[in-house]
């Protein structure tokens, strides 16, 4: 599948969040690119339309998925009882990448989909190179033994300190449970995912 390559960056001061994690530059400019620092003019007031707009643009950077697969998460979401918008990003957390990532395994997301890519990570003892695959409450998500000794696992496991709710992780044996689908107050992120229903609803 096709994913973003470009600057990280420009994207990340586009939004004014360190959408892809801590960035030194972006602590430099934190102002969005094309702005001559952070007395320029202010621009006019945003559309309805483009805050929406915005909105699920950062959604699919921070989680590295394109329009297609985006849409058809929507619309999954859409069917599912409860609201849609917090459905949506439980979905999105459910990815494999985003659970290795989540789970200290790697320290990016994009990390985490080149681990999966390559055949580090198994789900109920299986190997999956899928990062798109969807996790659900009681799946085990551990790195093959073969790759524990890697040295971006070992690294990011010994930096990584969070831990959630919806996931159990044994650091000794590399081995993570998703226990429940997470609440969208579990979920850090900051997304309006309301302004994403508003705009796929039109």
């Amino acid at each position: 599948m096709a994913r973003y390559t470009g600057p990280k960056t420009r994207i990340a001061r586009k939004f004014k969040e360190p959408i892809f994690g801590p960035d030194k530059w972006m602590e430099r400019k934190p102002h969005a690119p094309g702005q001559h620092g952070p007395n320029a003019r202010r621009r006019r007031s945003e559309s309805e339309y483009k805050l929406q707009l915005t909105e699920k643009q950062k959604a699919k950077y921070t989680y590295g998925i394109l329009e297609r697969q985006f849409r058809k998460m929507f619309t999954t979401a859409a069917s599912k009882k409860g609201i849609t918008g917090a459905i949506l990003l439980s979905l999105c957390e459910a990815r494999l990448d985003n659970t290795v990532f989540r789970l200290g395994i790697a320290p990016t997301r994009r990390a985490a989909r080149q681990l999966v890519n390559h055949g580090h990570i198994t789900v109920n003892k299986e190997v999956v190179n899928v990062p798109s695959f969807t996790l659900r409450p009681g799946d085990e998500v551990a790195v093959r033994e073969r790759s524990r000794s890697l040295e971006v696992i070992t690294g990011s496991l010994s930096t990584s300190s969070n831990r959630f709710d919806w996931l159990d992780f044994n650091p000794a044996t590399m081995t993570g449970k998703m226990i429940a689908m997470p609440e969208r107050a579990q979920i850090p992120e900051n997304i309006r995912e309301q302004l994403i229903v508003e705009l796929y609803s039109k």
